[in-house]
């Protein structure tokens, strides 16, 4: 029998979520093969066997947390399927061939203890098989235990916090004191709770941590993006033709991002202590809605990178976030991040920092608006415009720097052609 452990995760992860079991008990798999999927802070990983055979128990449930080295399912390498013991009178019973191997005794013990399930079954709590092995483990009595899942199921956590409280009651003194009832939420109306997942609790967490940790600050700007609409439409099927990608406006803000911060290097910092930690690099962090939430993959050296390469590495990065393929090293460092609440139709909003950075721009959507094109003669168009948000550190960063930052983004977008010059 082989045992199925959680694998080291990645650096500074120790533990994880079972996401989906992607076998079953009584599945043959084949070394290499996907197990189960596993929820870090940070992406999901599929554990894959190291064995040749059958998958005999799985001992955690999705839902459940597990550490590095933990033992969540064990493997016949045999081939052989193993029947799980139900009590002490029916032992292990292997079959192979087919063939179930067991003397005439143990074979008229299962065949009563079958009888007897038969007779039982419909008074039997639903507990999952995991939850079972415990409570036996334990001494618990399945028909004592009210399950936490919405459906009533009794899983391994209910045993184990009915085992600590059976060791608590015994120790106490028991106390006729009748305990205060909590408020009733939502008057009474119908509620649903649902759990959250491992990875939208470390979003709640490190915007908390955001809020608390940095003197963040935003300022805001419009740009006319007339010039840079023109420009696509003039440019958008000769560079698709040539590159194999379509030109957005992802790779222009990401090249006046880069620009800007040449100019403007403290926007690229982050503080480590007390000092300032000035990156003499360019890794630009672009937010990607996924299912689980946002996440933030990086453009490596997207100074060294042409538009083209800008446009496939980001269309690349958010296909693997919406399909839960990113990896670690995709979603780790970044000087900087640009977000984009425009594709969902956001006019005005202030993003929150991806600390340690100690900048963000937030792109919005495109509207059409009256401006003033020429303040002489106070002539009035209505341009596509778009509102710009930069939220900041001022702890390193002052107000001075964060307003012209944000000018140079908006002459870099509305000249787009001496910006692909310089690109």
């Amino acid at each position: 029998m082989r045992e199925v452990k959680v694998p080291e995760l990645a650096e500074s992860v120790t533990e994880g979520t079972v996401a989906e079991w992607l076998k079953g008990v009584g599945d043959t798999v084949q070394k290499g093969d996907p197990i189960v999927e596993l929820e870090t802070d940070k992406i999901n990983l599929e554990v894959n066997s190291e064995y040749d055979g059958v998958i005999t128990e799985l001992l955690r449930e999705p839902g459940e947390t597990v550490e590095v080295g933990d033992i969540i399912a064990k493997i016949s390498e045999n081939g052989a399927a193993v029947i799980e013991p139900k009590n002490d009178v029916q032992e292990e019973v292997t079959v192979e061939n087919n063939e179930p191997v067991v003397d005439e005794k143990q074979q008229e013990a299962v065949i009563k203890l079958d009888e007897k399930k038969e007779t039982t079954v419909a008074n039997q709590p639903i507990a999952s098989p995991a939850a079972r092995k415990r409570a036996r483990e334990l001494g618990i009595d399945l028909n004592t235990i009210n399950g936490s899942d919405p459906l009533g199921r009794i899983r391994r956590e209910d045993i184990e916090q009915a085992a600590m409280n059976k060791v608590t009651s015994k120790i106490e003194e028991p106390k006729q004191v009748k305990q205060p009832t909590a408020p009733a939420k939502d008057d009474g109306k119908p509620v649903e709770r649902v759990k959250m997942s491992r990875r939208r609790q470390t979003i709640a967490k490190r915007l908390v941590e955001a809020q608390h940790t940095a003197a963040m600050l935003t300022t805001f700007n419009e740009i006319d993006m007339s010039a840079v609409m023109e420009l696509r439409k003039r440019r958008k099927d000769s560079f698709q033709d040539k590159h194999g990608v379509k030109l957005g406006f992802m790779s222009f803000f990401t090249k006046a991002v880069v620009g800007a911060l040449k100019q403007f290097p403290l926007l690229n910092a982050e503080i480590d202590g007390d000092e300032l930690v000035k990156k003499l690099y360019y890794d630009i962090g672009i937010a990607v809605s996924a299912k689980e939430g946002l996440v933030v993959p990086v453009v490596r050296d997207a100074d060294r990178l042409s538009f083209a390469e800008i446009e496939a590495e980001i269309g690349e990065l958010g296909k693997k976030a919406r399909d839960n393929k990113l990896t670690l090293n995709e979603l780790q460092g970044g000087s900087f991040t640009i977000t984009n609440g425009g594709v969902f139709g956001s006019l005005y909003s202030t993003p929150i920092l991806n600390t340690p950075q100690v900048g963000i721009l937030g792109m919005h959507t495109i509207q059409k608006r009256p401006v003033v094109v020429d303040q002489k003669t106070e002539q009035v168009e209505v341009r596509p415009m778009m509102y710009i948000a930069l939220s900041y550190d001022h702890r390193i960063v002052d107000g001075a720097e964060a307003v012209q930052f944000l000018v140079a983004i908006k002459e870099m977008i509305e000249d787009p052609e001496n910006l692909l010059l310089e690109g």
